[in-house]
């Protein structure tokens, strides 16, 4: 298995405007992070409010990406559901968007045993050999936990290339790590970990951060990346109170929040997310105010 993408991977916002899709809004922001030094873009992921696009939406999203990514970094296509149907059909429409792997989620509500979820994200990934599948495990969203052996028995599916980590516990991604192929590739799903998982041996970060710093989250996954940790450690220090007030509240209405400060306004967010609360959206400047030169 060769490695997707090192370094950061923008977990980009999906625009709307007027209820729909703003693509104009959206090929500003993939031109901008590839400028700005992003290693790759997942699209139509939880920052993306993929949840709340339908089919026609969500399909006609991740054509207009690949179009607008051109081959230029990686694409990673969110193609995950609790319905293992749905997400072997999606996976498989994501390859003719131009996707260059496809991020697959545990079942979430209906939920399931470990076998469960080893045999939803094997089929998924068994009917879609030619795509590199990246597990994406988040329990604090889905209410289960992908085990290290559970990962382990995935890993050994020959196009099940990685993981997104979102489980907070270093301790479970220490022996994922330990015990998983050397060739499986361990990225962080929270920013406020990257430094540590990339110190273990990972190999970045899917990133919701990176979408108002993404040169910064860049630079500080590259200089960890190199071995330069006292370049990463600055940086990190500086980025881990805007990591932190990512999540004031439920993702993505506080970096939605921030780009609307900062003018790189991605517009309406989609029921059941709402408009940010007055006191944590003054939090939230005074983080971005405290940072330097955003706002």
């Amino acid at each position: 298995m060769s490695t997707i993408f090192t370094g950061s991977c923008v977990a980009m916002c999906t625009p709307f405007k007027n209820g729909t899709v703003d693509f104009d809004a959206m090929k500003r922001l993939i031109d901008w992070h590839i400028a700005e030094g992003t290693d790759a873009l997942l699209i139509c992921g939880t920052t993306g409010e993929s949840s709340t696009l339908d089919d026609a939406e969500h399909r006609e999203v991740l054509v207009r990406a690949g179009e607008m990514i051109d081959g230029r970094v990686p694409f990673v296509a969110g193609t995950g559901s609790n319905d293992t149907a749905y997400s072997v059909g999606l996976t498989e429409y994501a390859k003719t968007c131009g996707a260059d792997a496809a991020l697959v989620i545990n079942p979430y509500y209906n939920k399931t045993s470990q076998e469960g979820i080893f045999k939803h994200i094997a089929t998924v990934a068994e009917a879609n050999p030619d795509m590199p599948i990246i597990v994406y495990n988040v329990p604090g969203r889905t209410g289960s936990n992908i085990t290290p052996v559970t990962l382990k028995r995935l890993a050994e599916i020959d196009n099940i290339s990685a993981v997104k980590e979102a489980s907070g516990s270093i301790s479970q991604i220490a022996e994922i790590i330990e015990i998983c192929p050397d060739d499986f590739t361990v990225y962080s799903g929270n920013d406020d970990q990257t430094l540590p998982i990339i110190a273990l041996g990972g190999k970045g970060v899917i990133s919701v951060t990176a979408n108002i710093l993404p040169k910064a989250v860049h630079d500080m996954a590259e200089a960890c990346l190199n071995d330069d940790m006292d370049k990463a450690r600055a940086l990190f220090r500086k980025i881990n109170p805007v990591n932190r007030a990512m999540f004031f509240e439920s993702n993505p209405i506080p970096v939605k929040t921030a780009m609307r400060l900062m003018g790189l306004d991605t517009g309406e967010r989609r029921l059941p997310l709402v408009e940010m609360s007055e006191a944590n959206e003054a939090r939230m400047v005074e983080v971005l105010k405290a940072y330097g030169g955003i706002l």
